[in-house]
């Protein structure tokens, strides 16, 4: 039996997601004893965690849906951690900046909520452009914390609410909840997938 949703639990993938997760915590600790630069380090190290556990996933065929589950858990665990970190350490930018960041958060909260009402679960769909703004995520978070230019979160932003929109689109769309949909694309009647 070759089923890559298999519910396995105990995986090289999950440990890792686990790690971010204790990591996750350690950075709430960071942003208290106001380190932005160890702050930045440790946020860099986690979020190539999420890059890597995902890639070891697959490569090793230990996805699951629980998998699937518990990273994006660690991930809303880990960028609660982000947000609360720069409203510590840079409060005196992101007030300035508000209009991006409410956005992308509102967006994040919606299109969460509408999959929690849908399905009665959170939409863990891992798509192309949720990978692409975590690397956005990434470097804006860091240009940030270390006061090099507030460009890369602008863009991030807009990112993370363009990919929000695609994931309510999704949500829309998928008759039952499914985890790694990598594009809009390949739910699309043309590609074969069951809809509404």
């Amino acid at each position: 039996m070759n089923d890559p949703y298999r519910d396995r639990i105990v995986t090289i993938p999950n440990i890792i997601c686990a790690m971010r997760l204790a990591g996750a915590i350690i950075l709430f600790w960071l942003a208290l004893t106001e380190n932005a630069v160890w702050f930045a380090g440790l946020f860099t190290v986690l979020s190539l965690s999420d890059w890597i556990d995902g890639k070891l996933a697959r490569w090793l065929n230990q996805r699951s849906d629980f998998g699937a589950r518990f990273d994006s858990f660690a991930d809303s665990v880990l960028y609660a951690a982000l947000f609360f970190g720069l409203f510590v350490l840079r409060w005196d930018v992101l007030k300035s900046e508000a209009v991006w960041w409410i956005v992308a958060f509102l967006s994040y909260l919606l299109t969460t909520l509408y999959g929690l009402w849908k399905y009665g679960k959170v939409p863990s769909y891992h798509t192309y452009g949720a990978k692409t703004s975590q690397w956005l995520i990434l470097a804006g978070a860091v240009a940030l914390l270390l006061d090099y230019s507030i460009w890369p979160l602008r863009i991030a932003m807009i990112g993370v609410t363009a990919t929000n929109l695609e994931a309510a689109a999704l949500t829309w769309y998928l008759k039952e909840w499914r985890a790694d949909v990598l594009t809009i694309l390949h739910v699309l009647p043309a590609r074969g997938q069951e809809t509404r």
